[in-house]
């Protein structure tokens, strides 16, 4: 957790509400979450999700420093279900430090290629929690990640509530990284 203070205002989406806000320059923070190239941000207000096209709220040297650590590998080649998979799980809860794939929140993904040899794609989704405002965040962070392959033409991802997500949905890795076993 390290503590910083914005040197600009900023844009941010209030967790777990999903409303937007303006955070000011000079507000302090700890830095709770960096991951997925967002931060998550506390203080005596709440949680603060700083996405990626406002890192510079955050000073130059912690910036680089976080766009370094977002440093993902391309995803480009040959399409595959595996590439779409690997997108998704570089999109995160800002809450949870584990990928939504490995939080079981992805139920299903399918694919179909068009005429031009591109793809489009259908993810249905849930959330840990029915009342998260931060599902349409996530979600739409999860349509830009698949769309970010050079073969996808576009995605939908859709969020549903059954089957209703529990822990026990968690991958192996996931359980892990959370210490769960």
């Amino acid at each position: 957790m390290e503590n910083l203070q914005l040197i600009k205002d900023c844009v941010a989406t209030r967790i777990p509400s999903g409303e937007v806000v303006t955070l000011s320059r000079g507000d302090e923070f700890s830095l709770v979450q960096a991951l997925g190239g967002s931060v998550t941000l506390r203080n005596n207000s709440g949680l603060f999700r700083i996405a990626g096209d406002h890192l510079d709220s955050l000073g130059e040297e912690l910036k680089a420093h976080l766009i370094e650590k977002f440093a993902t590998e391309e995803l480009g080649g040959e399409f595959s279900e595996d590439l779409v998979w690997q997108a998704l799980r570089q999109c995160y809860d800002p809450e949870i430090p584990v990928n939504i794939v490995d939080l079981g929140l992805i139920y299903d993904l399918r694919y179909a290629q068009l005429s031009d040899g591109r793809y489009d794609v259908a993810v249905q989704m849930t959330l840990t929690a029915t009342g998260c405002g931060m599902g349409p965040t996530i979600a739409a962070d999860a349509k830009s990640r698949i769309e970010s392959i050079p073969t996808v033409r576009q995605a939908d991802v859709a969020i549903v509530w059954d089957p209703q997500w529990s822990p026990h949905m968690i991958s192996p890795e996931g359980r892990k990284m959370l210490g769960l076993d």
